[in-house]
C-alpha cells in the first residue's frame, strides 16, 4: 500500500506541475499497478503453497497462473481512480491432478482459491486504504463463470460462444503478471481469436447496436453537461471505432493486434489503410484531449462531465467520423428485416 500510494502521489505531482505529459502519466499509473499485481500474486501464491503444496502435472515449471489486464489496465491507460479489469487463467493438466502438500486439493480448487486471495489482497480496506477495486466481470460467462479459467476453456469460449463485444474487449487485453510461459501462450491464443475473418456488415451492425445500448444506459450528460466517456462524440465512440476497424481488418493485417492502447492502435490502422492519416490523427488528438480533462476531474474527485460548450470541435469531429464510418454503413448494411 505504501509503495502504490507514494508512487501514485509522485505521478500526480509530476502531472500537475507539467513535468510529464498525459500519456506518460498513464504509463506510470499502469506500471505501478503491474508492479503491485506481481507482488500480490507472489504473496498469494506463497500463502496457498504453504497450506496446500504446489499443483502437480502442469505444463510449466512456473506457477501455471496468469493475470490478464483488460480495459484501461490492458490498454496502458490507467487513471487515478481506475479499477483493475482482470481475467485469471491457469494452465493445469490433467484436470484431476492434485497439489502435493499436507492438505492436498485439486489443482482447479487451488487456482480458484489463489484468485480469491488475490482479489482479497487488492480490495480489502486497511488503515492505508484499498489498493484497487477489482472488476472480474469480463471473464468467460461473466459473474456466473469460474473465477479462474484454463487457457483451453478460455480459447474455446472465445471462439464458440463469445459475443462481439467480448472480442472488442479482447483487443485491449494483455498479460500483466504471472507465469511467463502461460502469458506467451495467451498472446498466441489472442492473436488466433482476433485474427478470424468476420462479416463486416454484420460486425458493423452489432458494434453500433451495442454502442447505442451503452449510451442509453450509461450517458450521464444533459443539456448543460457533456459526458466525456459516454456522450456522443466522446471517448467510447473513439474506442468503438478503433475496435470495429481492428476486428474488421485483423485477418488481413495481423500487425493490428500488436498493441492494446488506442493511440498506437490508431497509428497501426492508418498504416494499414483502414483509416486515413487525417482521420487517425483527428481521433488521436481528440482522445488525448478528452483523457486530459478526465484525468484532471479524477484528481479533483469530480465526475467525468464538462460544460457542453467545451471541446466542441473535438466532439464534432468524432461524431462526424462516426456517421461516416459506422452509422451510414450500419444503416445501409443492417440485415434484412431489421
Amino acid at each position: 500500500h505504501q509503495f502504490a500510494d507514494s508512487n501514485r502521489l509522485r505521478t500526480a505531482a509530476a502531472d500537475i506541475t507539467g513535468v510529464i505529459p498525459l500519456m506518460v502519466v498513464s504509463d506510470y499509473l499502469t506500471e505501478i499497478a503491474e508492479a503491485t499485481l506481481e507482488q500480490v500474486v507472489r504473496l498469494a501464491w506463497q500463502h496457498l503453497v504453504a497450506r496446500h503444496g504446489r499443483p502437480q502435472g502442469m505444463n510449466t515449471e512456473g506457477t501455471g497462473f496468469a493475470v490478464l489486464g483488460y480495459g484501461k489496465l490492458g490498454g496502458i491507460e490507467l487513471g487515478y481512480a481506475s479499477d483493475l479489469d482482470m481475467v485469471f487463467l491457469h494452465d493445469s493438466y490433467p484436470h484431476s491432478a492434485m497439489t502435493d502438500g499436507a492438505k492436498p486439493v485439486a489443482n482447479a480448487v487451488f487456482f480458484v482459491r489463489l484468485g480469491q486471495r488475490i482479489v482479497h489482497f487488492l480490495t480489502t480496506r486497511t488503515p492505508s486504504g484499498r489498493l484497487y477495486e477489482a472488476d472480474m466481470r469480463l471473464r468467460p460467462n461473466g459473474n456466473s463463470g469460474m473465477l479462474v479459467t484454463s487457457l483451453e476453456a478460455f480459447e474455446r469460449y472465445q471462439l464458440e460462444h463469445a459475443w462481439p463485444w467480448e472480442h472488442q474487449a479482447l483487443i485491449r487485453a494483455r498479460p500483466v503478471a504471472g507465469d511467463a510461459r502461460l502469458m506467451a501462450a495467451f498472446e498466441s491464443s489472442r492473436r488466433h481469436i482476433l485474427g478470424q475473418s468476420r462479416n463486416a456488415k454484420e460486425l458493423c451492425h452489432q458494434v453500433v447496436d451495442m454502442r447505442e445500448k451503452m449510451r442509453t444506459a450509461l450517458d450521464k450528460g444533459d443539456d448543460q453537461q457533456f459526458d466525456l466517456k459516454q456522450g456522443k462524440g466522446g471517448i467510447a465512440d473513439i474506442e468503438f471505432m478503433v475496435q470495429y476497424s481492428v476486428l474488421k481488418g485483423a485477418h488481413k493485417h495481423p500487425e493490428l493486434l500488436d498493441w492494446t492502447d488506442n493511440i498506437r492502435l490508431l497509428e497501426s490502422l492508418a498504416k494499414a489503410g483502414s483509416l486515413s492519416a487525417g482521420q487517425a490523427q483527428m481521433l488521436a488528438n481528440s482522445y488525448r484531449a478528452f483523457r486530459a480533462v478526465y484525468h484532471r476531474n479524477s484528481l479533483q474527485e469530480l465526475p467525468g462531465l464538462i460544460s457542453v460548450d467545451r471541446l466542441t470541435d473535438e466532439r464534432q469531429g468524432v461524431a462526424t467520423l462516426w456517421q461516416e464510418l459506422m452509422h451510414i454503413q450500419n444503416k445501409l448494411q443492417k440485415p434484412t428485416g431489421e
